[in-house]
């Protein structure tokens, strides 16, 4: 069986099949994403901030995966979660920036939304996933040299299409992100493609409380429920699979957008 923690230093030779690395993958959306890839034929490389346990038992169950703690609102955890990403199996041909925070915050209150809280919404959900790009383009670069272009998806939110979300200072960071993903797009290609999937409501232990919303998409969305997050697993794994698409913000929200 592979590690269940990425080695501290060295590079492995690299191996035939893909790699992945997937930030805040031991539950919710990432995990739904990194067990996809794995069944898919991805090796992983999971990460979570504090759920050190939860990341080591996954990727014992998994099996070619590892897990690598970080802290993504500190620069030199980042740039690690990279370097050893990349250690593990000696290549990179996929990253997920699923991590990310939010707060809920009343749109009209803006005495609430403080500079702190802008600064912590967007060094997460805005600057680490760039930082995570730009320390993982070289290796990104060599999956091109194998055949297929290097791939980036961003997970961002509806939030940061329409005006909705947690918070303006977090529909802010998504819509940043989103923006980002297509700036990003431009200036890697064709060598690496940047897309971004923007989930709506979607079903896991946070959102279980939110009546409202459920109740919202089961009125009012064309496909009468929030999404799973299996949903938003193979919204991933479907782009990962092409080697055209890039730039592109893919809203899955059930068609919410659309009433």
């Amino acid at each position: 069986m592979e590690p269940t923690v990425a080695p501290d230093a060295g590079a492995a030779a690299p191996i035939s099949a893909p790699v992945a690395l997937v930030t805040g993958s031991t539950s919710g959306i990432g995990l739904a994403i990194a067990r996809r890839l794995s069944r898919e034929g991805y090796c992983v490389v999971l990460h979570s901030r504090s759920s050190a346990a939860a990341g080591a038992a996954l990727a014992q169950e998994l099996g070619r995966a590892v897990y690598i703690q970080a802290d993504l609102a500190d620069d030199e955890h980042r740039q690690r979660l990279v370097r050893e990403a990349v250690a593990a199996w000696g290549r990179l041909d996929l990253l997920v920036n699923n991590a990310g925070i939010s707060r809920v915050i009343a749109h009209g209150d803006l005495a609430a939304a403080t500079p702190e809280v802008w600064r912590e919404l967007h060094e997460v959900n805005v600057i680490a996933p760039f930082r995570l790009i730009a320390e993982a383009r070289p290796a990104l670069l060599q999956a091109a040299a194998r055949g297929r272009p290097g791939c980036v998806v961003n997970i961002s939110s509806h939030a940061g299409v329409r005006a909705k979300g947690a918070s303006i200072p977090y529909a802010a960071s998504k819509a940043a992100l989103n923006h980002m993903t297509r700036l990003l797009a431009l200036s890697l290609a064709p060598e690496i493609r940047v897309n971004a999937v923007a989930p709506g409501l979607v079903d896991t232990p946070l959102t279980a409380d939110w009546i409202h919303a459920q109740q919202l998409w089961k009125e009012r969305a064309p496909m009468r429920r929030a999404a799973s997050p299996d949903d938003i697993a193979q919204a991933v794994s479907m782009i990962a699979a092409s080697d055209y698409l890039t730039g592109e913000i893919l809203l899955m929200d059930g068609g919410l957008n659309l009433t």
